[in-house]
């Protein structure tokens, strides 16, 4: 696992990894994006890797829609500026019962070092994760309506502190954040996201 002094060592080291035998390579990485914010995803789908980076079809369209009305940073500009990360960095495969397998334990495990290495060459002040199971890395979560729509300040893991302020996914299969309460929740938390210090110096 990396041990990268740099984060371009670390984003070369990341795309050759193949410790999963179940995942789909290639891994999916963003460039070297030195900032003081880390958005975490849960796992790459069927087309990031034909498209190489993450969030690139429908749930990115509205990832960044969000983005762009809540900051008016658009999706190119948020690319540049925020370092994407994911729970897991290949994409899993289908899940027989419909959609994309959700990564085992195994798996989460095997990329933790990654997620950890990049807040140790980050110290980001602001961590986004993405949907429930990239939310359950950082905190415990039973229900999304009890910690969609809340900035935690000051959160601690693994060492590191930084404000954490989860999104619910925006998967295209998910209505949560199309109805009530998760709309209005959403809107929340998107408010606090564009209010934070470390978006505005973006």
């Amino acid at each position: 696992m990396s041990a990268a002094n740099t984060l371009e060592d670390h984003v070369r080291d990341l795309a050759m990894c193949e410790r999963c035998p179940k995942m789909h390579r290639p891994s999916i990485v963003t460039g070297p994006v030195q900032s003081k914010v880390l958005l975490v995803g849960q796992a790459p789908g069927a087309r990031e890797p034909v498209l190489g980076r993450p969030f690139a079809w429908t749930a990115g369209k509205t990832l960044f829609r969000w983005m762009q009305e809540a900051t008016g940073i658009g999706e190119d500009i948020f690319r540049q500026r925020v370092y994407i990360a994911s729970v897991c960095r290949c994409f899993p495969g289908r899940n027989p019962k419909g959609g994309d397998r959700v990564p085992n334990e195994i798996e989460r495990a095997n990329c933790r070092p990654w997620l950890e290495a990049e807040m140790r060459l980050l110290q980001p002040h602001l961590v986004i994760p993405i949907g429930k199971l990239a939310i359950s890395q950082f905190m415990p979560v039973g229900k999304l309506v009890d910690v969609i729509g809340v900035n935690y300040s000051n959160m601690e893991w693994q060492g590191f502190r930084f404000d954490l302020l989860p999104l619910p996914h925006p998967s295209g299969a998910s209505t949560w954040h199309r109805m009530e309460p998760g709309k209005l929740l959403t809107v929340q938390a998107l408010e606090l996201l564009a209010a934070h210090p470390a978006i505005c110096a973006l």
